[in-house]
């Protein structure tokens, strides 16, 4: 498996994690309990810390990394993601901020310093521009994102579900004799 010390940091798992066999975490990470990270996605915290909350999924070939700090950059920016958040198949998170109940879609990039707030929903392909700020609620889309509409309460409810369903996805993999 993939999960790798650095220096002097080993990533930290909670309870009933998933990892892949095929996927990569390496350095300063905290997996939250019922996380699952699945082939191909890499999270490297080789600079500086993420922190990934409780039943996260972070999905085929996403990439997570960080801002290191640096003269051009002082305190540079960790990558902090809340609970029940879906990270879709090749997104990229770089050193930003994630709330609750979050899905970030196929493809979508996420930059560094940007804040994503609780119940957003960050459209496939969609670019959030370095310290952007999305506000709680809405559906952004584009390159850069823009808020496109108020989420609907059934969009809502599907942030939680979708989450679960990772959940109840990466217990059966468990079960099948998964990793860790």
């Amino acid at each position: 498996m993939g999960i790798r010390r650095f220096e002097d940091k080993a990533p930290q798992l909670g309870e009933r994690v998933f990892v892949d066999r095929d996927a990569t975490v390496i350095g300063e990470v905290h997996l939250g309990d019922d996380c699952s990270v699945w082939p191909k996605a890499v999270i490297r915290g080789d600079m500086h810390r993420i922190e990934i909350g409780a039943r996260v999924s972070i999905q085929d070939n996403a990439v997570l990394h960080i801002t290191h700090a640096s003269t051009f950059n002082p305190g540079g920016y960790g990558l902090k993601i809340g609970d029940d958040v879906t990270i879709a198949h090749q997104a990229m998170l770089h050193g930003c901020t994630l709330g609750n109940r979050v899905m970030v879609g196929m493809q979508a990039i996420i930059m560094d310093g940007a804040v994503v707030e609780d119940e957003v929903i960050v459209a496939a392909g969609s670019l959030v521009g370095p310290g952007k700020r999305l506000e709680s609620g809405f559906l952004y889309r584009g390159q850069p994102a823009r808020q496109a509409r108020p989420l609907t309460s059934e969009e809502r409810q599907f942030l939680t579900y979708v989450a679960g369903n990772y959940v109840r996805l990466k217990d059966r993999y468990l079960e099948e004799g998964g990793h860790v």
